[in-house]
C-alpha cells in the first residue's frame, strides 16, 4: 500500500509544479502584450485621418491627380495612451491652447517636440525631389547637325571611365521611323563595343545609360572614346547614321559636364586640302586573307591631264610584305576605280600591319618616277589614329563584312 501512494504523491507534486508554471508563463505573456499594446499607436480605422485644427492643412491627392504640390506638409502623428478623466480634461484645455498658439504662427512649434497630440514640424520641399524632363536639361543647341548628347568622367580610386549616353539631336528624316543603335568603343585596345539601344523613336531619341571602362590612369589619356551611331529598321538592316571620337586627352579636366559633337558622316562633303579618297576593307579569318576595294576618290589636286592611280601597300612592322597597282583613270578630277585586291594575311599579324595607299599621277616621260599627290595609311594604333584607326578596328571586329569609310589624304613623310 505504501508503495502505491509514494508514486503518486511524486506525480501529483510534479503535477501542481507544471500547472503553476504554466499559469507564470501564460500571466507573463499577457503582461508582455499589454504593456506592448499600450507602447504601439492606435491604429485608425478611417481612410482619411482626422486631423485637429492646430496642425498644417493636409493635401490629398487622388490616384487619378499627379499634380505635384510646392509644399507638402510634414507632422508628427499622436500617440494614444490610457489616461484617467483629469488627464483628459488636461490635456483639452493643452489642445485649445495649442490651436490658439497655432493660428497665430504655425512655425512657432519647432522648439519642442510631444508625442501625445499632433504636432507639426514643417513642410517638405516637392520640387527638390522631382525630375525635371531630359528635353530641359540637356536642349540640343541650334543648328542642322545631328549631334550626341553624352558625359565622361573618370574615377582615379577605382581606375574606371565612366560614361553617360544621353540623347541625340536632330536625326536626318529618314532615319526617324527606325529603331537607333550606339555603339561605344575605347580605342585602341577595345574591340568588343558595348551598345545602347534608344528608348524612342523621331528625331531626337533618349538612351540614359551609362557604361563602365576599366582602364588605367596612364592610358586613359592616350584613349579616344569611338561612339557609332546605327539606323536598324524594321526588318534588321543597318544604316550608319555616323561617329563620333572624342580623343579624351586634356578632356577630363570638368568631370560630368554635358557634352555635345557633331557626327561626322559619310556624305560630308567637305573635302581636306589634297582630297579624299573611299576605301572598303574586309578580312575573312578562315581564309586569311584581306580584302581591299578602292571605290573613288574626290577633291584631287592634279598636276595634268595623265590620269591618276592608286598604289597599295601591305607593311608588317617595317618591311613591305606586298605592292598593288590600280588601273589609271584619266580625265576626272573626281575618279571612280573600283578596283578590288587581295592580299594574305594572317589573324596574328593584325596588330602588327597596315596598308599604305598612294595616289600617283604618272609622267608624260615613262622613265620619270610618279608624282604623288597623297598618302593615307589604314592600320592598328602602332600606325594610325582618328577615323583611320577606326576603320581598321571595325574591319577586325565585324569579320566577312566591308567596312566603307571616307579618309581625308595627307602628305607623304
Amino acid at each position: 500500500m505504501a508503495d502505491q501512494v509514494l508514486p503518486l504523491a511524486v506525480g501529483l507534486s510534479v503535477g501542481i509544479l507544471l500547472l503553476l508554471l504554466l499559469c507564470l508563463v501564460v500571466y507573463y505573456l499577457w503582461r508582455r502584450r499589454r504593456r506592448k499594446s499600450q507602447s504601439q499607436y492606435e491604429e485608425l480605422l478611417s481612410t482619411v485621418p482626422s486631423v485637429p485644427a492646430c496642425s498644417a492643412p493636409v493635401i490629398l491627392v487622388s490616384q487619378a491627380s499627379w499634380a505635384t504640390p510646392r509644399e507638402i506638409p510634414f507632422t508628427l502623428p499622436p500617440r494614444f495612451m490610457t489616461q484617467n478623466h483629469c488627464d483628459l480634461k488636461n490635456e483639452e484645455k493643452e489642445e485649445e491652447e495649442i490651436k490658439m498658439e497655432a493660428q497665430r504662427d504655425i512655425l512657432a512649434h519647432r522648439g519642442s517636440l510631444s508625442v501625445s497630440r499632433w504636432y507639426p514640424v514643417g513642410n517638405v520641399l516637392a520640387g527638390l525631389y522631382s525630375v525635371p524632363p531630359l528635353n530641359e536639361v540637356v536642349a540640343p543647341p541650334p543648328g542642322m547637325a545631328t549631334r550626341l548628347c553624352f558625359s565622361v568622367e573618370y574615377r582615379h580610386g577605382r581606375e574606371q571611365l565612366m560614361v553617360s549616353l544621353l540623347r541625340l539631336g536632330n536625326l536626318p528624316p529618314r532615319f526617324h521611323g527606325n529603331g537607333t543603335l550606339v555603339e561605344l568603343r575605347l580605342l585602341p585596345d577595345d574591340r568588343r563595343p558595348r551598345q545602347a539601344k534608344a528608348r524612342g523613336t523621331g528625331p531626337d531619341p533618349e538612351f540614359n545609360d551609362c557604361f563602365v571602362f576599366q582602364v588605367s590612369g596612364v592610358c586613359v589619356s592616350q584613349s579616344t572614346l569611338s561612339v557609332c551611331v546605327l539606323s536598324v529598321e524594321h526588318d534588321g538592316k543597318r544604316h550608319a547614321v555616323g561617329r563620333v571620337l572624342f580623343p579624351l586627352e586634356g578632356e577630363l579636366g570638368q568631370a560630368g559636364r554635358v557634352l555635345w559633337r557633331d557626327l561626322e558622316t559619310e556624305d560630308d562633303t567637305q573635302c581636306s586640302e589634297l582630297g579624299d579618297l573611299q576605301v572598303s576593307l574586309c578580312y575573312s579569318p578562315a581564309l586569311q586573307r584581306l580584302s581591299v576595294v578602292v571605290l573613288r576618290a574626290r577633291g584631287l589636286q592634279l598636276l595634268t591631264d595623265t590620269g591618276v592611280c592608286v598604289q597599295v601597300s601591305l607593311q608588317i612592322h617595317t618591311q613591305v610584305v606586298k605592292i598593288k597597282r590600280s588601273c589609271v583613270v584619266k580625265g576626272e578630277s573626281d575618279p571612280h576605280f573600283s578596283h578590288r585586291m587581295t592580299f594574305k594575311l594572317r589573324s596574328q599579324h593584325l596588330d602588327e600591319a597596315c596598308l599604305r595607299f598612294e595616289l600617283q599621277q604618272p609622267r608624260d616621260v615613262r622613265s620619270e618616277p610618279p608624282a604623288l599627290l597623297g598618302v593615307l595609311v589604314l592600320g592598328p594604333f602602332m600606325y594610325a589614329r582618328g577615323p583611320q584607326l577606326q576603320h581598321w578596328m571595325d574591319m577586325v571586329n565585324t569579320p566577312q563584312e566591308p567596312v566603307k569609310l571616307w579618309h581625308g589624304l595627307g602628305r607623304a613623310t
